[in-house]
Parts: structure tokens; sequence; C-alpha cells
């Protein structure tokens, strides 16, 4: 299941007697050309508002299948960072072997474009290929509010890796935000 609700509380409104919250994603429409929505994100005359039109959108719940079959299963909150946390988590199962919690516990990075600012948590880059890239005219800054990740891997803990016992599904939480549960069965 994937819902948005945008800001925190969405539009602060819940739809009578439903206890559904309803979301704001008027912040993904141009409000002003060039101006930043709260994610940071300038967006141009696209996504302006109009009838017809469709907001941007970062979602990006995530199945990724091998051989016809689902084998992975991720998704996450955060806006504008939402594409990079979910994208960088497949590549560390898939190319760096990783099994899905450390995927998920693995030191992230983002950069939207605008602004040309690349944020990282803590080791992920190591220094000198920070200063590297400073060199060459990279910009960087500490990390963003952290994404709440949650992913699936269907047969093992990792894509190569074995069963444990008889679960058939390995599920992974993020540290980052400590609010929630994923455990295999």
């Amino acid at each position: 299941m994937t819902y948005t609700l945008n800001d925190w509380f969405g539009a602060g409104v819940m739809a009578s007697k439903t206890g559904v919250i309803l979301n704001d994603e008027m912040d993904d429409f141009t409000v002003k050309v060039g101006v930043p929505n709260m994610y940071g994100l300038v967006q141009g005359e696209a996504n302006a508002i109009a009838p017809g039109k469709a907001p941007l959108s970062s979602m990006s719940p995530t199945i990724v299948t091998k051989d016809g079959k689902a084998v992975m299963v991720v998704g996450t909150p955060g806006g504008s960072r939402i594409i990079t946390a979910t994208l960088l988590t497949i590549l560390n199962v898939i190319d760096y072997k990783m099994n899905i919690q450390e995927a998920v516990d693995a030191p992230r990075f983002h950069q939207q474009w605008m602004p040309d600012t690349t944020n990282l948590e803590t080791f992920a880059v190591s220094p000198d290929t920070q200063k590297i890239l400073e060199s060459w005219g990279h910009k960087f800054a500490g990390p963003q509010d952290a994404n709440h990740l949650a992913a699936i891997l269907v047969g093992a803990p990792s894509l190569d890796g074995k069963p444990v016992g008889n679960n058939r599904f390995y599920g992974a939480n993020d540290p980052r935000r400590n609010t929630g549960l994923s455990l295999g069965y």
C-alpha cells in the first residue's frame, strides 16, 4: 500500500466520519515559476496550476521482478528524496549484493539539480572522494531530513542468499526514523 499526504497531515482536513486525511498535493504544482516548493524542487510552466494538469510527483513505490516474478518491493516517503533513496536501495541489493537490511541501512546521498548541492549522509562517500569531487566544482551539504524506507525481498535475505528456515519474505525497515518493524515470515 502506498499513499501520499505531502506535508505533515496533508491538507489538515479529514473527510467527514471516515478517518481519511486529505492530501495536499497542490505543492506539486507550480505556484510561481522558478520558486522552490517545500522540498526545494523548482518547477516550470508545465506544472502550472490549471484545469486538466497533473501534479509533479516523485512517488515511486517499486516492484523489482526477475523472470516475471516479484523479488523485491521498496518505497518511502520523502518528497524529492524518494527516487534517490529507492534507487540506491535497489542498487545496493542488485549490484552490491547487500542483504535487504544492509541495503536499507546504507548511507545515502541526494542531488536534485536545484539547488546544485549534493546532500551527504555520514560515510556516503569517502573523504578523499569528496575532496576530488569538490576540486571538480561539486558542492556538498549535510543530509536532508531522513526518509523512512521499507523494503521486502522475496526468497532470501539477499538475492543470491539462502532462505532462513521456512521464511519466504524478508523485510527491512529504515533505522533513520525508527517508526516501524519489518520481519521475515
